[in-house]
């Protein structure tokens, strides 16, 4: 039976316990020979550096080799081509296609098209799986449990879908959230309502205080997305506004950490980089493995 990782709303609490230790072993072991023999299709319709880059390590780690494009430019689509006539075709040639698309829903289409495994790589402003793993990893790795936690996300809770996934991702773990976003940035009806369903306690605000930083665990910084803005000028009245320093660092819990997907632009001070409670560049290593443990489930490689 064909699997594929499409949403982590598709994922059970044990599932997600499952890949995080699968990418504690390819922690301690990366290299293996578990795909001697697969092709991988890398699909980036959309620009990445970090997730192409570390899917693209993950499969020849494992022995396997990567096909694909990062320019959507040099492809067929350029000419025409709809999706599915890419995915079917693509098919034909791999094993597993990883995927990054800028419409909503496209991952969950291509993989009703496809009887190859799909894994989404970010669809729009809709999820972001696999960034998931890695961030749920890396907070696993600094807290030691993913249990009772209080979570603070600052910045784009609109249009990112590290954060819509990483809500999801959390539900089943008895998190805490605080959730700072200017108003034209604020999380979606549709996450809140699905918090309220599920009991789980978020407040909302939009100050960026040290009163909140100083009560976290993690601190969750994002981009303020400007290519998802369709008038610029909103874009620049917000592209500003949450700016983390250092000194509001410093007396913040001895086990805070400071995650963020990545790219930054201006989110976050060059001199956090040395605070020891900055994790962000640590929590993109963790993406090769998070990466290696969703390619081998997919594929049923144990």
């Amino acid at each position: 039976m064909k699997k594929s990782f499409v949403s982590v709303a598709d994922l059970s609490k044990e599932t997600i316990i499952q890949l995080m230790k699968k990418t504690e072993l390819f922690e301690r072991n990366p290299n293996q020979n578990l795909l001697n023999g697969k092709i991988c299709a890398s699909l980036f319709f959309e620009p990445s550096t970090r997730t192409r880059l570390s899917f693209e390590t993950a499969v020849q780690r494992l022995g396997g080799k990567v096909i694909g494009f990062s320019d959507v430019a040099s492809t067929s689509s350029a000419k025409g081509e709809t999706l599915k006539d890419t995915i079917k075709i693509v098919s034909n040639y791999a094993d597993l296609i990883i995927m990054r698309h800028y419409l909503e829903g496209a991952a969950r289409y291509a993989s009703e098209v496809t009887e190859i495994p799909i894994i989404n790589a970010g669809d729009g402003a809709n999820q972001h799986p696999s960034q998931t793993m890695l961030d749920m990893y890396s907070i696993y790795k600094t807290q030691g449990k993913l249990e009772d936690l209080t979570i603070t996300m600052a910045g784009d809770l609109k249009y990112g879908r590290t954060v819509h996934s990483l809500i999801e991702g959390l539900s089943h773990f008895n998190a805490r959230f605080y959730f700072i976003a200017p108003e034209e940035l604020k999380l979606p009806d549709i996450y809140r309502q699905w918090l309220e369903e599920h009991n789980i306690p978020v407040e909302e605000t939009v100050e960026f205080s040290e009163e909140i930083i100083n009560q976290s665990d993690i601190l969750y910084m994002t981009r303020i997305q400007r290519e998802r803005f369709t008038d610029l000028m909103e874009y620049e009245k917000v592209k500003n506004v949450y700016i983390l320093k250092n000194s509001m660092l410093k007396s913040g819990k001895p086990n805070l950490r400071v995650l963020h997907p990545l790219p930054r632009v201006n989110e976050i001070d060059y001199d956090v980089d040395d605070n020891p409670k900055a994790y962000y560049f640590d929590q993109a290593r963790n993406g090769v493995y998070a990466r290696q443990a969703i390619i081998c489930d997919v594929l049923g490689i144990n």
